[in-house]
């Protein structure tokens, strides 16, 4: 599995790509369709049309990775969205490669998927709390 940076986005198809395309297509692609740099460190992830294989664009300062994957059953899901592609985060992306249904499954009750915390916001919760 890929280890990736919290900063790193994450782009994927909405409609099937040809498979013949290679990188350099690829590229035209997310420059083209997606409207975003392919050099900027992110990953652009493109299906086939049966969905039971998934090709992984990205750059990593000296070239391009194209990591492939091809399931022996079943297929990926269907990612729902507006336009060429849809963003998701690193954990849908790790389910959506294992083969879990992102539309049944769901964070659990208080459960902050962006934490931010800060000395400022920590000062601030010590002036409350003492309030």
């Amino acid at each position: 599995m890929l280890s990736l940076s919290p900063r790193v986005r994450i782009f994927a198809a909405v409609e099937p790509v040809d498979f013949r395309k290679g990188l350099d297509r690829l590229v035209q692609v997310v420059r083209d369709e997606f409207g975003e740099d392919p050099f900027a460190g992110d990953l652009f992830c493109f299906f086939n049309r049966r969905r039971d294989r998934v090709k992984v664009l990205v750059w990593d300062r000296n070239g391009f990775w194209l990591h492939r994957k091809r399931l022996e059953r079943g297929t990926f899901e269907r990612l729902a969205g507006r336009g060429a592609k849809v963003e998701i985060e690193r954990a849908q992306m790790s389910m959506l490669l294992e083969g879990i249904d992102t539309n049944f499954s769901r964070f659990r009750r208080h459960f902050s998927r962006d934490v931010r915390s800060s000395v400022r916001d920590t000062d601030r919760e010590r002036e409350r709390v003492s309030q």
